[in-house]
């Protein structure tokens, strides 16, 4: 396959809304979702976090499903995010069966598994409990209401994760695996992934500040995105209209350290530079990025130096939406693809939340909405633990 890769569906869940609309109005009126902890039970009440604003019951409601404890947060969360991709696509029932499923996730089912810790030896319901903990269960979980795929696949590959299974979804497109995919990733808070981060000492305690001189850390957020991909065959056969097409990707690991970014940015470099070249673009083609962006002093550092290798003096417009999202780790190149798409489809430039201060030998992200602009290729990053980068190249679509 040699033609466009097509965005046909999107869904949406974070701290932010559920769903594309009330996504786009928080990011309109820079609204962020970072607050104090409601759902997550943890001692460390003094770390904001982005929580999803509904509990476990409230999504099975919305689903129409009972609340059973096998149905983690991370599975709702992500049957929330799929339904609203699969219903703007028009995909449903015995079409599902020609289409591969590709999630996302790290933490999986560890926010039940939490529940039970003290049980484990004894409980036989904990044992069923622990059982929905692994990461390809979570996948199944999502799936499962909503047919038989072709297949199911799951990554995990911490932050780059979810913009990782776009890039697997993609490629079985090229390769004639599939006409349409379904890619993207779902992660919920849980105590684990708080005390984790927490232990490495780079949660802050006040609302994230990408870029910043003061930035002091992320905050940590839950949520979960879908992208419906098709070749351009699928979507003339189908009758459906694209939102987007997906014109480059790469990925790439520089393997500097476990958990620390290169100080050139190497990794995230060879990323953006793979995925230009894919797209056929330069980098003046591109008029936004949306940045890894975490808010601690290694990651905006690194990825400042990467963008300046990449953009060199002529830096398009940058910004982090983690400073209304929080982290969402595994999810967040979804969740910021779908909110790429929405950017470039009303034409505005989200703002980097709660910036103040230039950092030294950084870039100076957009603080404002300056809307409308033009947006025609979008670029959005997404770099995990390990230096495992990626990038991918969105174009508004024309037809």
């Amino acid at each position: 396959m040699n033609g466009p890769i097509y965005i046909t569906g999107a869904g949406i869940v974070s701290a932010i809304g559920v769903g594309k609309e009330s996504t786009l109005d928080s990011l309109v009126a820079g609204k962020s979702g970072i607050r104090r902890m409601k759902y997550l039970s943890s001692c460390h009440q003094d770390i904001p976090v982005g929580e999803v604003q509904l509990s476990n019951a409230e999504m099975a409601s919305m689903l129409g499903i009972d609340d059973e404890p096998a149905f983690t947060r991370t599975a709702l969360l992500g049957r929330l995010a799929l339904r609203e991709a699969l219903d703007e696509a028009q995909l449903s029932g015995e079409a599902l069966r020609e289409v591969p499923f590709i999630s996302a996730t790290t933490v999986g089912g560890m926010d039940r598994r939490e529940l039970f810790h003290d049980q484990e030896k004894d409980c036989d319901l904990a044992h069923a409990i622990i059982a929905t903990h692994n990461c390809g269960t979570s996948t199944e979980l999502i799936a499962s209401q909503f047919g038989d795929f072709a297949l199911l696949s799951t990554i995990s590959t911490a932050c780059s994760s979810a913009t990782n299974a776009i890039i697997a979804g993609a490629d079985m497109l090229r390769c004639g695996l599939a006409e349409t995919v379904v890619v993207g990733g779902a992660e919920s808070l849980s105590k684990f992934h708080l005390n984790g981060f927490n232990t490495l000492m780079i949660l802050d305690r006040r609302p994230c500040r990408p870029f910043d001189a003061d930035r002091a850390g992320l905050n940590l957020g839950e949520g979960a995105a879908y992208l419906v991909m098709e070749t351009a065959t699928s979507v003339s056969r189908r009758g459906v209209r694209p939102l987007c097409s997906l014109d480059g990707y790469g990925n790439a690991c520089d393997a500097f350290h476990q958990t620390a970014s290169s100080p050139n940015g190497e990794g995230a470099f060879l990323a953006m530079t793979e995925a230009l070249q894919m797209a056929g673009l330069e980098p003046a083609d591109i008029q936004y990025v949306n940045a890894h962006g975490t808010g601690t002093p290694n990651n905006d550092l690194s990825e400042s130096v990467a963008l300046q290798r990449v953009f060199g003096g002529e830096i398009p417009p940058v910004s982090s939406t983690k400073s209304f999202t929080g982290h969402t780790t595994s999810a967040s190149g979804s969740v910021e693809a779908v909110i790429c798409i929405l950017a470039m489809n009303r034409q505005f430039l989200p703002p980097n939340l709660n910036w103040e201060t230039p950092m030294e030998g950084g870039i100076i992200p957009v603080t404002g909405s300056h809307s409308p602009v033009e947006l025609r290729h979008v670029m959005s990053n997404a770099f995990g633990f390990g230096g495992n980068d990626s990038s991918i190249i969105l174009s508004r679509y024309e037809g």
